[in-house]
């Protein structure tokens, strides 16, 4: 007759001193996280359904419950701002994730130069947003000074200098160019990386069975590299929709609010127009809409890992 040993919870097996020991170590980075992360968004939160203003930031803000968050939902700026942020995000994500992945495959394989070459388009990804986004900002300059237009006329692509940042098309135009420019190393990076990992025990079966390129990236590499892929996509979709620095040093949201994210128009309603909780409003409509797309990622990771 086998005997049972009876099993002892992990946190019998510790000394209480131990256990201290391990609330010592977490105790600074919960610290950080409750007056970094946690303090402000309840903060925030709060704001939002209060009347907060200069003439009330410093006491007497009325509770106004969703008010702010209807008055935000009725600004035009702020519905042409969902808009751009969706448009801006999505189609950087498409062009981003197409050119990264085209370059992770290029450099998955050997040849002379290949690392050097990866190093060097990972410079774009380095450079602090402020020094890169002022060289687009020059780029696309629409007097004769902007290197782009400097080429377009001197190939008599056109005519005269295009208005890149000072037409609604142009300006957003420029600032998704500016902004794949930016992710595409981050997504080449990432993916790179994933296809390393593959084996290539299966892909050297499938040659022997006579599967061509496009069936083993269809029937291989696409299958087992989607983990990363949705990881790649939702990292991508997360920064790009809270952009807020390339916006505000290249068009600052114009013209005509064609640039405006619902970062920017968080930012003018509380610091141009002094609408703390309207400005309040508009950053937890963001955040509600991160937390959805986070949400849905992960219940695709889920579905994935049981099938």
């Amino acid at each position: 007759m086998m005997i049972r040993k009876k099993k002892v919870p992990i946190y019998n097996r510790y000394t209480k001193r131990e256990i201290m020991a391990g609330y010592c170590f977490i105790l600074p980075a919960a610290v950080f996280l409750a007056l970094i992360v946690i303090y402000p968004l309840i903060y925030n939160l709060s704001m939002s359904f209060h009347e907060v203003t200069l003439e009330t930031f410093r006491g007497g803000q009325p509770f106004i419950g969703l008010e702010n968050y209807k008055e935000v939902l009725a600004m035009p700026m702020v519905r042409k701002a969902i808009w751009n942020t969706i448009y801006f995000t999505v189609m950087s994500i498409i062009f981003q994730f197409v050119i990264g992945f085209a370059l992770a495959l290029l450099f998955s394989k050997a040849f002379r130069l290949s690392k050097i070459s990866r190093g060097l388009l990972m410079v774009c990804w380095l450079v602090p947003v402020i020094v890169f986004a002022s060289v687009w900002k020059w780029i696309f300059a629409g007097d004769g000074s902007g290197i782009l237009n400097y080429f377009l006329t001197q190939l008599h692509i056109v005519k005269a200098p295009v208005s890149w940042l000072t037409t609604e098309r142009g300006a957003m135009t420029a600032l998704i160019i500016t902004n794949i420019w930016r992710g595409v190393p981050f997504n080449m990076l990432l993916l790179a990386t994933g296809l390393t990992t593959l084996p290539e025990e299966l892909f050297e079966a499938a040659a022997i069975d006579g599967a061509n390129r496009i069936q083993r990236f269809r029937h291989i590499t696409l299958p087992l590299l989607k983990p990363t892929i949705l990881s790649v996509v939702t990292l991508g979709f997360i920064y790009t929709f809270k952009a807020f620095d390339l916006i505000y040093i290249m068009t600052n949201g114009g013209p005509l609010d064609s640039t405006q994210i619902l970062a920017t128009a968080s930012y003018k309603l509380t610091f141009s127009n002094f609408e703390f909780g309207q400005g309040a409003a508009v950053a937890n409509i963001m955040l509600i809409l991160l937390l959805v797309v986070a949400i849905f990622n992960l219940k695709l990771m889920e579905k994935d890992e049981v099938m």
